[in-house]
């Protein structure tokens, strides 16, 4: 028995012991659903929907927007309810089915006669006595409601509500079926209503008060609420009560909550709380009419006839504007229009009770299979075999989405199951750290603690040579560091900061183009590309690393000299020359049997190394050899400097400069004098020296913005010398090199 106990004991091992006790914690986290949690959760429902919003099919609903172009027309709002009734009319005329106003007429209309004639004191009598009989603005409306089906706006309110009508508010009939759902829903003390004039002679009213999410965006719109000790519908439903001919909107709803809200020949499923997911599409004007527009019969009745009609603000002094997963702002009164389509399209999200347990389940299901499986199989394994439940896990989870509405969550199972395996990963890691302590021990004091590591990996690692593969090799150095060096004599360690100042952007441009840093050399940089990870571009990779060192360097010195300023000292700034090179290379564990570095050997390295050297000579920052151009070709502004000889080699080699980028290569100055600059090297090889005179003039005009002034004093130089020592005969235009 005991036996048995330790077999499964050894099987079970503290890997899976730590995967449960996770599991555990992570399944008490999605049952408690806290705040971070919840809030991932929506930005994923957010992101599916930046990814498939809403399909728009027609424009069912029409938006009478109060905007700003209305009220720079019209006057400051509140209007006068005679001109409300005049967009009700306008409305009736047009054929519209019905009018919902996203808006609150809780107070009596000040302008109205009677309400005019009691707040102003200096008219007389009888003006006052006719303004008295006269009727009010208030009741011009409600005779207007009488001509179509208008459902007016109620909003929740925090405190008891104050009805001032002679008799009860009117209320909408609520059926329901099941459980009483009162205590799963949004819920307010009072109402604030309408003027009850409006009240009575409307066919409807409903709630239009939005509760965003934590983050102040609207997801979810309230279908039911509860309010003054009743359950009343949102704006929406009751405009679907109407239109369908319905007596009562229906609730269904279990021990769960609510499942189910529905008027004659449309259910519509909610959350528990009788909330909708609605499912928004971007923001469109094609649902505006502007009010003055249509108050000055300037729309179109194709605009109108038969189709629903709200009435709302997007003017910014009415502070009507909410946020949704894709639009940061959007008028208030297009939630509840794009609420209206949705119902009406049958195009609305669901986020079904069962969606939670569900989610736990998977939780449960994935973690478990990651545990069983992570001592088992390798890291490798185990991460395929997650990445293909990842994958349909998510694939499902958005094929749900895309089909059928469903929001399911798929970030918590799978970000459980990650951190679980995760977690395990790095205690096997830890427990095989600790095996390769002795390991360390035995070599740590003979190799560098690089090459310790991979040894304790891999100790086959432990071998002397390498491989030939094709290289680009590029040496970088500070021209003139022995006079820079020479002013912190007195000061050492500032000269230790400036060389730590210039190779750290220097080696941040090579690391962000894929490349190696071979070895600092004081004030120079070694480093190749294409070793020890393969980059088929790596010639093209040197190059942009040289401009981009160029750059760099031009910042640091810009800084240094505002420094140097404001201390009052000289200020000597530095060049670098930078040399590049292509070719088959040796790569590898180089050094001796006691100690070696992963690095490169080959000719192609020493050309590079001597290209470098000979910057300054030809006067520009970076020089290229024959195979990088050959590379590079088209993608850069390159310009051909010579054909030369390098001490210790026979071959010649044709070098060039970078002048700048593949958009400078199409630029038609640099086109034009790289035309100019052919000629020259032709008439120079062809020792045709007037010739070459009167075109290094033409080049130094057509490239003095490209800097080369340095590369044509040369020229004027050897032309010069070969014209007191003509070069021997069959010379080949090849320049030999004296000094490395």
């Amino acid at each position: 028995m005991f036996a048995v106990l330790k077999k499964i004991g050894r099987w079970f091992g503290a890997g899976r012991a730590l995967g449960l006790a996770l599991l555990a914690f992570f399944v008490a986290m999605q049952v408690w659903n806290p705040l971070p949690l919840h809030a991932v959760r929506l930005k994923v429902f957010d992101f599916y929907q930046q990814l498939q919003p809403r399909e728009q099919k027609g424009y069912p609903v029409v938006i009478v927007d109060i905007d700003d172009k209305s009220l720079a027309e019209e006057g400051q709002w509140p209007w006068p309810r005679t001109r409300v009734s005049d967009m009700v009319l306008e409305v009736t005329r047009l054929g519209g089915v019905a009018v919902a106003f996203d808006i609150l007429f809780s107070e009596p209309d000040g302008t109205s006669p009677a309400e005019f004639a009691r707040r102003v004191g200096s008219i007389d009598a009888e003006t006052k006595k006719k303004l008295m009989t006269l009727p009010s603005n208030d009741g011009v409306l409600a005779l207007a409601f009488k001509r179509k089906a208008v459902v007016l706006a109620q909003s929740g309110y925090h405190q008891k509500s104050v009805w001032k009508g002679a008799k009860k508010p009117p209320t909408t009939g609520i059926a329901t079926i099941g459980q009483d759902p009162t205590n799963r829903l949004l819920s307010y003390k009072g109402i604030l209503r309408n003027v009850p004039i409006l009240e009575y002679n409307a066919a409807g009213r409903g709630m239009v008060s939005v509760l965003p999410d934590w983050d102040g965006v609207v997801r979810r719109v309230p279908l039911l609420q509860y309010a003054d000790g009743k359950i009343v519908p949102s704006i929406t439903m009751e405009m679907l009560r109407l239109l369908t001919g319905s007596s009562a909107v229906g609730v269904r709803a279990n021990a769960a909550g609510v499942s189910q809200v529905f008027v004659k020949g449309l259910k519509v499923q909610t959350d528990a709380n009788a909330h909708l997911w609605v499912h928004f599409n971007k923001h469109d004007r094609k649902r505006y009419v502007s009010a003055i527009d249509l108050l000055n019969k300037r729309v179109p009745a194709e605009r109108v006839k038969n189709k629903i009609v709200m009435v709302g603000t997007s003017a910014t002094a009415l502070f009507d504007i909410k946020s949704t997963p894709l639009d940061p702002v959007l008028p208030g009164v297009e939630i509840h229009a794009q609420v209206l389509e949705s119902l009406l399209t049958k195009t609305q999200l669901k986020r079904p009770n069962f969606a939670h347990v569900s989610e736990l389940a998977l939780s449960i299901g994935v973690s478990l299979a990651i545990i069983a499986a992570a001592p088992v199989f390798g890291a490798l394994t185990v991460l395929m075999m997650g990445g293909a439940m990842a994958a349909g896990v998510v694939g499902t989870s958005w094929w749900y989405f895309s089909t059928q509405g469903l929001l399911l969550d798929a970030f918590y199972p799978l970000a459980t199951a990650l951190i679980i395996f995760s977690a395990m990963v790095f205690f096997n890691y830890m427990r095989e750290e600790s095996q390769r302590r002795q390991i360390r021990g035995a070599f740590g004091q003979y190799l560098s603690p690089d090459l310790v590591d991979q040894l304790a990996d891999d100790p086959e690692k432990l071998t002397l040579g390498g491989e030939t593969r094709e290289l680009t090799i590029l040496f970088s150095d500070v021209r003139g560091f022995t006079s820079i060096s020479e002013t912190y004599k007195s000061d050492p360690q500032g000269l230790t900061k400036l060389i730590n100042r210039l190779l750290t952007p220097l080696s941040h441009v090579i690391l962000d183009n894929n490349g190696t840093i071979d070895k600092y050399m004081g004030d120079n940089v070694m480093a190749f590309w294409n070793a020890p990870l393969d980059d088929d571009q790596h010639a093209e990779h040197a190059c942009l690393s040289s401009l981009q060192m160029l750059e760099a360097l031009e910042k640091l010195n810009a800084e240094r000299l505002i420094e140097d300023k404001e201390a009052g000292r000289e200020s000597l700034p530095l060049h670098v020359g930078v040399g590049i090179n292509t070719g088959e290379c040796v790569v590898g564990n180089v050094g001796s049997d006691m100690r070696f570095d992963y690095s490169v050997l080959g000719d192609a390295v020493n050309l590079a190394a001597r290209l470098e050297g000979q910057t300054k000579g030809y006067g520009v920052d970076t020089i290229i050899g024959q195979i990088t151009a050959g590379r590079v070709k088209g993608k850069f502004a390159l310009l051909e400097l010579d054909v030369i000889r390098v001490k210790g080699k026979t071959e010649p080699e044709v070098i060039f400069s970078i002048v700048g980028t593949e958009q400078m290569a199409r630029d038609a100055d640099f086109l034009a004098h790289e035309e100019n600059h052919t000629q020259l090297l032709a008439a120079y090889r062809a020792m045709k020296w007037p010739q070459a005179r009167k075109l290094i003039k033409t080049c130094r005009q057509s490239g003095e913005k490209f800097d080369l002034s340095g590369l044509y004093d040369l020229y004027e130089e050897r032309i010069s010398a070969f014209k007191k020592a003509p070069p021997p005969k069959g010379w080949d235009g090849v320049f030999t090199m004296e000094t490395k």
